[in-house]
């Protein structure tokens, strides 16, 4: 008598920024188009140790949005003035991503934003989204005082979900957390194009292209 093979995954985590929004290179180049920037400024900045250090004290919530603000305007030349606001301008929802979440959770999956949170004021990158609705648990770095690619947010994130890590898919645009996610079982992929993520996600999950 034939038996219906298990799900292989029962989690399916998603970062958010470049994934569950549009691609963030993109953002960059676009952001630095407005600020009539080079091409690239963007990138240098945060390439900086002064700019890591920025992006690490935001995402562990040790300075306010505000402070990030004034600090990488002094780095890439341009006014602080609600500066987190202008660059993520275009960071606009990828819907396909967000349609297939909602299809993973709808089949009994259980799902999860694991975000390096950049702060939520003056400028709330989240809003608009309804996180909580649309997923199981949302897991921000402020709010934990951890940032990935620290293994300890990725427990966090597991024990939230109630699921083992090799049960787990993590989905994410940055090789350096996707890489310190496999290393502690749970399965890593690639987001660069929201199209391509919809779709693989559908073929490794067996859900139906609405």
């Amino acid at each position: 008598m034939a038996t219906t093979a298990e799900p292989k995954f029962g989690g399916l985590i998603f970062d958010f920024f470049g994934v569950l929004t549009f691609n963030m290179v993109e953002v960059i180049s676009y952001f630095e188009d407005r600020e009539r920037l080079a091409r690239g400024t963007f990138l240098r900045a945060w390439a900086d140790p002064r700019g890591k250090e920025l992006f690490r004290r935001l995402e562990l919530g040790k300075i306010s949005q505000t402070e990030w603000n004034s600090g990488f305007a002094a780095l890439i030349g341009t006014s602080p003035d609600n500066l987190m606001a202008r660059y993520l301008h275009d960071a606009f929802p990828a819907h396909q991503v967000l349609k297939v979440a909602r299809q993973a959770r709808a089949a009994g999956i259980r799902t999860a934003v694991l975000s390096n949170s950049l702060g939520r004021e003056p400028y709330d990158p989240y809003a608009g989204y309804d996180l909580h609705g649309t997923f199981d648990e949302v897991v921000l770095s402020t709010d934990h005082g951890v940032r990935k690619p620290d293994p300890a947010i990725f427990h966090l994130v597991l024990d939230k979900l109630g699921v083992p890590a090799e049960q787990c898919l993590f989905v994410d645009d940055s090789e350096e957390n996707l890489a310190a996610a496999h290393r502690l079982g749970i399965t890593p992929l690639l987001a660069l194009d929201e199209k391509v993520v919809a779709r693989r996600l559908r073929e490794v999950l067996g859900l139906s292209d609405l």
